[in-house]
């Protein structure tokens, strides 16, 4: 029997502020989408929860709006990819969580993560999973959760991360479990042995039985139930943390290669082969993924906790703006960023500096500065921050970026793909399907599914919109880097400082 030439893959990425549900059709023709946003919610100054409630609902809605538009009978499977390290605890029994989802970008627990530091705890948690000792990662946040809500730690109780509870959802509660690039990312996860760290379960008072089985990112998870609300026994097959998936959607799959996302945040990522590598100072050791046959990939990581999200700042914030579609014409619009350096240190700083203490810095602003010179520093962050982790990353890998493949929504300007050419000195590549974060989702599903029969054809897939070439002369993009990190060390420690 011949193959269907309409089959598809739908890919859910299920992000920080949204819910995006795509069909990837095995023929490359476009396929259609549905997005939703969801409630950012904020209880105390660097706090961040979703009502987890909410994401599920966002995420069977616009399943069902792409399923409904393709049918049933042409889904292969389902691929999933999610925001990281966000923390939901549920009850089995009822399938309700135990309060909000407490998010990645949350610091509640930065002085926990600091005494955990003090009490020389760094070495176990950077050699078993490839981590640093922040409020970032999810072990912290699902202690906090069984120590400040009233959670019965019984049989009863689920915690996982945003897979876990979709596919826990989508199964209609038959199957808890995740996968192993968010598995890497709990700081309760062996990354060698690909076994949940007895010790690090134990100092975090984190109950092993209440975690998610974990399996490779692309195999069989389950099929989906119709009890919750969508047709029965489509597969999922592939799971990935968002940043893995976009490394794995653009294709990177010999060591050596690079991109960048610029999303909420932004988070580079060098792959790095089949060897996990010792911790490096700076970066993250991180599962890349494993492919049904048991072969892992893992990547040297450097996360950035604030790009985009300055753009949401500047437009729901400040109201400078009305959409973010308009930060990149009025960065254009100024000449240079007049003097203004902008860190967006909201929620502390990530790679490399690793500092929960820190704050959002604005200088050098004089009574000229316009709303223009905001943005335009917003943009310049975004590359700064990128060269800061980038070299840290090549500093430590000993290997020279040849070139970095971008995405993510901020990737669509061509100002700040030119200037991160600049301040990288390596040609940047945008691919011209942006959605990397998805294609990867659904590429994990559809090889294990046999949608894609190998890596090989993925490549193929993979074709160049834009490149963005460095400027020879490096010396005014050095000397805005040079002000830039006098901007960081202004920002650096400031909760607490005198």
């Amino acid at each position: 029997m011949g193959r269907d030439v309409g089959r598809c893959v739908i890919a859910i990425d299920a992000g920080t502020t949204g819910v995006r549900s795509r069909a990837v059709f095995e023929d490359g023709r476009e396929g259609p989408a549905s997005y939703r946003e969801f409630a950012q919610i904020y209880p105390q100054p660097g706090w961040v929860e979703h009502d987890a409630d909410e994401v599920w609902a966002m995420v069977r809605s616009t399943l069902n709006e792409v399923i409904g538009r393709v049918g049933s009978d042409s889904v292969a499977a389902i691929g999933i990819a999610n925001q990281r390290e966000t923390a939901v605890a549920w009850s089995r029994s009822t399938g309700k969580p135990y309060g909000n989802a407490i998010v990645w970008q949350d610091r509640r627990t930065a002085d926990r993560c600091e005494a955990l530091r003090e009490s020389g705890y760094l070495p176990l948690v950077r050699h078993t999973t490839g981590l640093v000792l922040d409020p970032y990662f999810t072990a912290s946040k699902f202690e906090w959760m069984l120590t400040h809500r009233d959670i019965p730690i019984d049989a009863d109780l689920a915690l996982g991360t945003i897979d876990s509870w979709l596919i826990w959802n989508l199964t209609g509660g038959e199957v808890h479990v995740t996968d192993v690039t968010n598995a890497s990312r709990t700081m309760l996860f062996d990354i060698r042995s690909l076994q949940w760290s007895a010790d690090l379960c134990d100092l975090f008072g984190v109950p092993a039985s209440a975690l998610p089985a974990v399996q490779p990112s692309s195999g069989r998870f389950g099929l989906t139930s119709v009890a919750a609300g969508c047709p029965e026994g489509i597969p999922i097959s592939g799971v990935a943390g968002d940043q893995q998936a976009a490394l794995f959607g653009q294709a990177c799959f010999v060591p050596g290669m690079a991109k960048n996302t610029y999303g909420t945040g932004s988070f580079v990522l060098l792959n790095v082969g089949s060897s996990c590598p010792s911790p490096t100072d700076g970066m993250l050791t991180t599962i890349a993924w494993q492919l049904a046959d048991g072969s892992v990939a893992y990547a040297l990581e450097g996360a950035i906790f604030v790009t985009g999200a300055a753009i949401q700042w500047m437009r729901d914030g400040l109201g400078l703006i009305s959409s973010a579609a308009e930060i990149g014409p009025l960065a254009e619009s100024a000449a240079d960023n007049g003097g203004v350096y902008l860190v967006p240190a909201f929620t502390g700083l990530g790679s490399p500096w690793w500092d929960p203490y820190a704050r959002g810095t604005v200088v050098g602003i004089t009574r000229g500065t316009t709303k223009a010179h905001i943005a335009r520093a917003i943009v310049e962050a975004m590359a700064y921050q990128s060269r800061d982790v980038v070299e840290a990353m090549s500093a430590a890998s000993g290997t020279s970026l040849a070139a970095l493949r971008v995405d993510g929504g901020a990737s669509v300007m061509d100002l700040l793909l030119q200037m991160q050419a600049d301040q990288l000195g390596v040609t940047v590549q945008r691919p011209s399907d942006q959605e990397t974060t998805a294609l990867g989702a659904a590429y994990l599903a559809g090889l294990a599914e046999g949608v894609w029969p190998s890596l090989d054809a993925i490549s193929d897939r993979w074709q160049i919109e834009a490149t963005f070439e460095p400027e020879p002369d490096r010396l005014l993009a050095d000397l805005g880097h040079g002000e830039w990190l006098r901007a960081v060390g202004r920002s650096r420690s400031w909760v607490g400082s005198p």
